[in-house]
C-alpha cells in the first residue's frame, strides 16, 4: 500500500451500448444554434409565449402535413413519453386488457404497470407482432389497447410488415380497441423506407400515432408529438392545457425553423448514414467476438436485439460488462417475464472505431 492509501486500477474509458442515444457527433449543434437564433429574432412572441396545449402551431401544421392530415389531429408534447403517459392516464382504467409485444419498450411496460392493466404479452417474429396471436387474445374478451412500435423496434430491431399492418388496423376496426402507433425512429432507415403508417391505413378512427425529434434533432429538445383523431387530439390537449398550460415553445419554435430550412432532412440524411456504419460495425463485431448471438438484422433506427445460447445470464453479464467498461442492457428489463438470455444493444451511441472493442469486452464477460 502506498503512503497515499490503497492503489486504484485505472477503470477503461466507458463504451456503453446500454442508452438510446445518439453520440455527441450525430447532434446537430451548429444547426441548432443557428435555429435557435432565427426562432428568438423571428418568432419570439411565440416561441417565449405560454401557448396553449397542442403547442406550437405553426409546428403542429408542419407535422400534419408531413402526414397528409388536418392540422387539428396533431399536437406536440413535451417529448413522445409524455405523450404515450397521457395518452395511457386519459383511455386506460386498471384491469383493461392492454396487448403489448414481447418484448417491448421498458418504460412503456412501467407506465401501463402505474395504470393495473392486464398486460398481453404477444411474441415478435422478423415481420413483427404475431397477429394470429392477437387475433386469438381478441377471442378471448375485449381490449381496450395495442401498443405497437412499428419500425426499427426498440428494443428488438424488427419492423412490422406491410401485410400485419393491414391486418392490425382491419382488427382494430372490427374489435373496437385503440392503436397505440408508436414510432419515434420512422424517418430512420437504413435502405428501403418503412411500410406507410397504421395512421395512414385507419379509417375507423382507430390509430394514435407518436414521435418524436429526439432521435433527428437531439434528445434534448424534447419535443415529440401525437397525431389521430381530431376529437381524440382535441380532449388531449384540453388535458394538456389543463395540466401544464402547454410544451416547451421555445423548443417547438426553434424545431420548428430546422424543418422548414430544410436542416431537418439534410440532418437525417446524415444521421442514416452514420447510424448504419455503426450497426454494420456491431454486426462485424459481434460475428468476430460473440458467434454465438442470433438477431433480426435491424433495417433502421438504433437497436439489435440478440439471443445469447441457452444457459447464459445476461443480467450476470452485464453486472460484470458494466464493471469492464462496456454496459448494456439486459433482456429481462424489456419483458414481463423471460429474456435472461437475451440483451439490447443501442449501436447509435458507439462510434464505428470503437465497436470492436466494446463488444470484445463484453465477450470477455461470457
Amino acid at each position: 500500500m502506498s503512503p497515499q492509501g490503497p492503489e486504484r486500477i485505472p477503470m477503461p474509458d466507458t463504451i456503453s451500448f446500454a442508452r438510446g442515444a445518439p453520440s455527441p457527433d450525430l447532434i446537430p449543434v451548429d444547426a441548432v444554434r443557428v435555429a435557435a437564433a432565427k426562432a428568438l429574432e423571428d418568432d419570439w412572441q411565440t416561441a417565449l409565449s405560454y401557448g396553449v396545449g397542442i403547442g406550437h402551431p405553426g409546428l403542429c401544421a408542419w407535422i400534419a402535413e408531413r402526414h397528409g392530415i388536418p392540422a387539428e389531429q396533431v399536437m406536440t408534447t413535451n417529448g413522445s413519453l409524455e405523450a404515450g403517459a397521457m395518452l395511457f392516464r386519459h383511455l386506460l382504467s386498471p384491469g383493461d386488457r392492454v396487448i403489448v409485444e414481447r418484448p417491448s419498450y421498458d418504460r412503456t411496460l412501467l407506465l401501463l404497470e402505474q395504470i393495473g392493466v392486464e398486460f398481453i404479452p404477444i411474441d415478435l417474429h422478423e415481420d413483427g407482432i404475431d397477429v394470429d396471436a392477437v387475433e386469438k387474445a381478441l377471442a378471448l374478451g375485449p381490449v381496450k389497447l395495442a401498443h405497437i412500435i412499428p419500425n426499427f423496434h426498440n428494443p428488438a430491431g424488427c419492423t412490422l410488415s406491410l401485410e400485419k399492418r393491414q391486418r392490425l388496423v382491419t382488427l382494430a376496426a372490427e374489435h373496437g380497441f385503440t392503436i397505440f402507433e408508436d414510432d419515434p425512429y420512422r424517418e430512420l432507415p437504413f435502405g428501403e423506407d418503412p411500410p406507410p403508417t397504421l395512421l395512414s391505413m385507419d379509417e375507423a378512427d382507430k390509430v394514435i400515432h407518436a414521435s418524436s425529434f429526439s432521435k433527428t434533432v437531439s434528445p434534448g429538445v424534447r419535443v415529440g408529438y401525437l397525431a389521430g383523431p381530431r376529437e381524440q387530439i382535441g380532449e388531449l390537449a384540453r388535458i394538456a392545457n389543463e395540466n401544464y398550460i402547454s410544451p416547451n415553445m421555445l423548443s417547438g419554435s426553434l424545431v420548428l425553423e430546422l424543418c422548414r430550412s430544410g436542416v431537418l432532412d439534410d440532418n437525417i440524411a446524415k444521421v442514416k448514414v452514420a447510424l448504419q456504419e455503426r450497426r454494420d460495425a456491431l454486426v462485424d463485431a459481434l460475428g468476430r467476438h460473440i458467434p454465438e448471438a442470433r438477431f433480426v438484422l435491424p433495417g433502421g433506427g438504433y437497436f439489435l436485439w440478440a439471443d445469447l445460447a441457452e444457459g447464459r445470464d445476461t443480467v450476470a453479464i452485464a453486472a460484470n460488462a458494466k464493471e469492464a467498461g462496456a454496459p448494456f442492457i439486459p433482456g429481462t428489463d424489456f419483458m414481463l417475464s423471460g429474456g435472461q438470455h437475451s440483451l439490447r444493444f443501442s449501436f447509435a451511441s458507439v462510434p464505428p472505431e470503437k465497436m470492436d472493442e466494446g463488444i470484445s469486452r463484453i465477450a470477455s464477460c461470457l
